[in-house]
C-alpha cells in the first residue's frame, strides 16, 4: 500500500510540475494514444502498479491542463496545492459524511466552513446549506427548498404529496440564464419550458423594469454574474418587487457569488443578501478539486424539509447538523474538508486579493486585444471577456488556431447574435507573465489567421 500510494504521489506531483512547459492542449498523438486503454475486462487480477503506471503513461498526457496557469476556456480554477493534498486526505479517511454520529469529524469541519462562508459572504448566519457537486445540484437544493416553501405557503406539502394537486408554480427567470439552471428545474418538476421569460439589457442583465405581474406560489431566478459577460443582474431592485409579491429570490452565482467577499465589488453585489437562497461553486473561484458546490437558503428549516432523510437504521439524533438533511445525496464524500482547507489557508484577505487579482487579469486581456484592433464585446466588470476578430467564421478560425498553438485555451460563445472568443480567468495560478504570453500567443496567432 504505502508504495503505491507514494507512487501515485510522485506521479501527481511530476504531472503538475510539468504543466506550465507543456501545451494546455494534449497532442493528437497523445488523445490517439488513448486507444492502448481498449481492451477486454481482465480475466484476473494484474499489478496495481501497473495499472497505476498505465493510467499515468496513457492518460496524463491526453488530458487539457486545466490545473495548469493558462486555461480560459471554462470558469475553472486548478486547485490549490492545500486544497489537493486536504482531499488526497479526506479520501484516505473515506468517510461517508451523511451524519455526525457516525463521522463526526468531517460533519464537524463542514459546519466551520459553512459558519465561515456565511461570515465572508455577509448573509444570514443561521442560514442553512448544503455541500453538494456543483453549481447544478446547488441550484436544484436550493430551489427544491423554495419549492417547498411557495408550496407550504399555499397550504400543501409537495415533499408528502407530490405536485399533483398543488397550486402551480410561476417562475421567472432573466432570457440569459445559465442553461443548467433548466435542468435543475426539470429535475424539480417544475419544467424547463413553463417559464416566465425576463428582456436582459445589453450586458446580459435582467432588467427590473421589464418584470412580469407577480402572484401566487411565484420563484424569481436572478444571476450573479452571467457566464459571458460577467454582469450582476439589479438583485435588489429585483427583491423588492418579488418580496412585495410574496416571491422567493434566488441567486444562481456559480462563480460571481464571490465577489461578495470583496468589498471593491460592493455596487456589483448590492442586494444579494436580500435574497432568500443562492447557489454557487467551490471549484470556480475558490480553487478547490472538483466537484465542489454549495446551496444556502437563509430559511433553513425549509431546505432541511426538502433534503432530510430518516430511517430506522440511520443514527440521526445528534447535538450537531447531519450533513445528509441538507443535500440530496445520503452517501457523499467529504467535500467540506479542503473546502475548510482553502478558507483557513488563504483567509479573507488571500481570498480578496486571489479574486481581484483575477478579475485585473481579464481588465488587461481586454485592454491588450481592443489595443491590438479587436473589439471587445462586454463591459468587463468581473473575470469575464468577450472578443471578436472579425465575422463569425474569422473568430472561429482564429479560436480554433489558439488551441491549437497550445499556449492558452480558450473557447467560443455566441451571445447575443455574435460569435466570439470567451476569455474566463478563475485560476490561482494565473500570473501577470502567464497573462502577457497568453496574449502575446493570441494576438500572434489572431494575426497570421
Amino acid at each position: 500500500m504505502r508504495q503505491l500510494l507514494e507512487d501515485a504521489a510522485q506521479r501527481s506531483i511530476a504531472y503538475l510540475e510539468g504543466l506550465d512547459s507543456r501545451p494546455v492542449a494534449p497532442s493528437p498523438e497523445a488523445v490517439a494514444g488513448l486507444a492502448a486503454l481498449e481492451e477486454p475486462l481482465p480475466e484476473g487480477p494484474s499489478e496495481p502498479a501497473a495499472t497505476l503506471a498505465l493510467l499515468d503513461d496513457v492518460g496524463s498526457p491526453a488530458t487539457v491542463a486545466t490545473a495548469g496557469s493558462r486555461f480560459y476556456g471554462f470558469v475553472i480554477g486548478g486547485s490549490l496545492p492545500v486544497t489537493l493534498a486536504a482531499n488526497w486526505l479526506a479520501g484516505a479517511w473515506d468517510q461517508n459524511s451523511a451524519l455526525y454520529n457516525v463521522t463526526p469529524a468531517t460533519a464537524r469541519i463542514e459546519q466551520i466552513a459553512l459558519r465561515w462562508l456565511l461570515d465572508l459572504f455577509d448573509l444570514p448566519r443561521k442560514s442553512g446549506g448544503g455541500f453538494v457537486t456543483g453549481a447544478t445540484m446547488a441550484n436544484f437544493s436550493a430551489l427544491a427548498a423554495a419549492r417547498h416553501a411557495v408550496i407550504e405557503r399555499a397550504g400543501a406539502n409537495v415533499e408528502a404529496d407530490g405536485l399533483c394537486g398543488t397550486p402551480p408554480i410561476s417562475v421567472v427567470v432573466g432570457a440569459e440564464a445559465h442553461p443548467t439552471l433548466f435542468k435543475s428545474l426539470g429535475l424539480l418538476g417544475l419544467g424547463r419550458n413553463p417559464l416566465v421569460r425576463v428582456p436582459v439589457d445589453s450586458q446580459g442583465r435582467m432588467r427590473a423594469d421589464a418584470l412580469p405581474k407577480l402572484s401566487g406560489p411565484t420563484i424569481v431566478i436572478t444571476q450573479a454574474g452571467n457566464v459571458n459577460t460577467g454582469a450582476f443582474d439589479p438583485i435588489g431592485e429585483i427583491c423588492e418587487v418579488a418580496h412585495e409579491a410574496g416571491a422567493w429570490v434566488h441567486v444562481d452565482g456559480a462563480f460571481g457569488l464571490w465577489a461578495l467577499a470583496v468589498p471593491s465589488m460592493a455596487e456589483l453585489t448590492a442586494g444579494i443578501a436580500q435574497a432568500d437562497s443562492w447557489a454557487t461553486d467551490f471549484h470556480k473561484w475558490l480553487n478547490v478539486p472538483y466537484d465542489s458546490g454549495l446551496a444556502l437558503v437563509r430559511d433553513a428549516d425549509a431546505l432541511r424539509a426538502a433534503m432530510s432523510i430518516s430511517a430506522e437504521y440511520l443514527p440521526t439524533e445528534s447535538p450537531l447538523r447531519n450533513p445528509s438533511d441538507y443535500t440530496p445525496e445520503l452517501s457523499r464524500r467529504a467535500r467540506g474538508v479542503e473546502v475548510w482547507a482553502a478558507l483557513r489557508s488563504l483567509g479573507r484577505a488571500g481570498i480578496i486579493e486571489m479574486i481581484e487579482r483575477s478579475c485585473r487579469h481579464a481588465r488587461r486581456f481586454a485592454e491588450g486585444l481592443q489595443s491590438a484592433g479587436y473589439r471587445v464585446l462586454n463591459d468587463v466588470v468581473l473575470n469575464q471577456v468577450l472578443v471578436a476578430f472579425g465575422d463569425a467564421d474569422r473568430t472561429l478560425h482564429v479560436i480554433a488556431e489558439i488551441q491549437r498553438d497550445g499556449t492558452g485555451w480558450c473557447g467560443g460563445t455566441v451571445w447575443q447574435g455574435q460569435t466570439a472568443m470567451r476569455i474566463s480567468v478563475s485560476s490561482w495560478a494565473t500570473t501577470d507573465d502567464d497573462v502577457e504570453r497568453s496574449l502575446e500567443a493570441m494576438i500572434r496567432v489572431a494575426r497570421k489567421a
